[in-house]
């Protein structure tokens, strides 16, 4: 592991010197506003140490967890910390619903990737009005920086990490609807951010847990990778975010993230980005299994970051790059045009910039503005993308539904009132919940892997919430559901299936749907998906016409 810090020369940076220090940093709270109340406190600084820091200057807060209306409090709270303009950010790559309580939550961006192959007029219009709807909630909360669009090409379907969040699986599409997108957040005064620089898509390791390799030629990236960047960067993107990963092609000795060729050679000179350039979060077990914090922050500036997101530790950070400065290591000019870059993108937001707040003049967060979140574009993103197999009868009889997902205990899709379990069970059907492998209805056989004895009597409708997340470690669960699809067909069980999520376990299970057995696929995995899927299946007075016949 490399050392901390560099050379000790016994002089004290001086306050301007300190101070441009912490404006390179971003880091990470959460949305809720006691310490009590922090989801992941190993990550999330406490209230203290937050409030030293934006006291001392650092420039820029992620946030994560808590409703709508606590988020506004939080930003309104930081900026009166800060005392000057402050980048606020958080990844709502589906919506600012998908992290905050209460806003919109839209499907993922490949769902819009499949529609694109379909109507690809109707596909861009639909990502530019998600943009727009992320960026206006975004604001009127006090966000003014969405970390969004990915512009990975999810040409991998093992991806583990990328995979729904990608909006195409081949480079127009991607870089058109991601481009669409990030119109749409910028047209509400909102900056975006182009990820996962340069190109994070054809990978099959998680970099949340370890470092991957994406062995391709220059030629090859070029041809793939690549043109979602240029097609951002053309369209005037904000910022751009570095990817975790090898690229022996460019840099055979560091990640795309601590890499002066990928940063600077490729990313400013050759593609010409004039904008921010941000680190993913340095505090992931690709960076910090191999560099301590405070080496991390200093290579990631050396390479051609302007701001360091997530250091592991914020004080080892802002030491060793204010001993890399009075070394020779890093040089001040450089950091002092990082920093101007940053003032330039908070001064194009305007003087009622959202962030702002605690600067004489500026707007306050209005939770009111965002208090309706904008139902109708999400119903209309999950009825566009919702994709059915006809099937035949209703069940006569209710049975079991049997209900897949990662873990009940982060699962805030399935709060107790969910449709995928209030519906059926308003029908008499009971649940069954699968955690991942859990060993419960499993038998061991491969033929018959679901042990129907346990699942006791009655059809069974399936429900698989399942999707590329980080931490999972792999995109596809190694369960064997084509198996236990195949064996209750044969023994006349198999009610119904809805995928939630994953397209490529939708595209593996579909065909082998006997007829006469209803299937939807939908990308949406959150209650108002939900609703839409089981209306389509019958079970539900609300959403679209049913797939059974009557």
């Amino acid at each position: 592991m490399s050392s901390e810090a560099g050379p000790d020369t016994g002089a004290r940076p001086d306050g301007a010197l300190l101070r441009l220090i912490h404006q390179l940093l971003v880091v990470r709270t959460s949305g809720k506003l006691a310490d009590h109340q922090r989801g992941y406190p190993r990550w999330e600084l406490a209230n203290a140490e937050l409030r030293s820091l934006l006291e001392a200057g650092v420039g820029g807060v992620i946030l994560l967890g808590g409703s709508a209306a606590e988020l506004a409090l939080r930003c309104a709270q930081l900026g009166r910390w800060a005392g000057q303009p402050l980048l606020l950010c958080a990844d709502v790559e589906e919506g600012v619903g998908q992290r905050f309580d209460g806003a919109t939550w839209l499907v993922p961006p490949l769902a819009l990737g499949r529609l694109y192959g379909r109507e690809p007029e109707r596909a861009l219009a639909l990502a530019e009005r998600y943009g727009r709807c992320t960026g206006r909630e975004a604001r009127a909360l006090g966000l003014n920086w969405v970390l969004g669009p990915v512009c990975d090409v999810n040409n991998n379907p093992a991806n583990p990490v990328i995979n729904v969040r990608a909006w195409g699986e081949d480079p127009a599409t991607a870089g058109a609807l991601a481009t669409a997108f990030l119109r749409g957040v910028q047209a509400e005064g909102v900056l975006s951010c182009a990820k996962h620089f340069p190109g994070h898509g054809d990978t099959s390791s998680d970099s949340h847990l370890t470092l991957p390799l994406l062995a391709h030629s220059r030629e090859r990236l070029a041809a793939i990778e690549l043109p979602p960047f240029q097609q951002a960067i053309a369209a005037g993107v904000a910022s751009v975010m570095t990817a975790h990963l090898m690229l022996p092609a460019l840099d055979g000795e560091r990640p795309a993230t601590l890499s002066k060729p990928v940063l600077t050679g490729l990313l400013r000179r050759e593609l010409g980005f004039e904008g921010l350039i941000v680190t993913d979060a340095l505090v992931m077990d690709a960076i910090t299994g191999r560099y301590g914090a405070g080496e991390a922050a200093v290579l990631a500036l050396e390479a051609g970051a302007d701001l360091v997101l997530m250091p592991a530790d914020a004080g080892a950070a802002i030491g060793a790059i204010a001993a890399a400065l009075q070394g020779g290591r890093l040089d001040r000019e450089q950091l002092e045009a990082s920093a101007e870059r940053r003032r330039r993108a908070l001064a194009g937001l305007g003087a009622g910039a959202p962030g702002a707040s605690g600067v004489p003049g500026a707007s306050q967060p209005d939770p009111e503005a965002a208090a309706q979140p904008d139902q109708a574009l999400a119903l209309e993103l999950v009825r566009a993308t919702l994709e059915a197999s006809p099937g035949g009868e209703r069940p006569s009889q209710p049975g079991v539904n049997l209900i897949r997902l990662d873990s009940a205990l982060a699962a805030p899709f399935l709060p107790a009132t969910a449709p995928a379990v209030a519906k059926p069970e308003a029908q008499g059907w009971r649940t069954v919940l699968v955690e991942g492998r859990s060993p419960s209805p499993w038998s061991g056989l491969a033929e018959a892997p679901l042990a129907l004895e346990r699942l006791g009597p009655g059809p069974v409708l399936l429900q698989l919430f399942v999707r590329g997340n980080p931490f999972r470690g792999s995109a596809n669960s190694a369960e064997p559901w084509p198996a236990a699809l195949r064996q209750l067909a044969a023994c006349g069980r198999l009610a119904g299936l809805v995928v939630y999520g994953s397209p490529y376990l939708w595209d593996q299970l579909q065909p082998l749907l006997p007829p006469g057995v209803a299937g939807v696929y939908s990308p949406g995995q959150m209650p108002l998906a939900q609703a839409e899927a089981l209306a389509r299946l019958g079970m539900g007075e609300d959403g679209g016409q049913n797939i059974f016949t009557t």
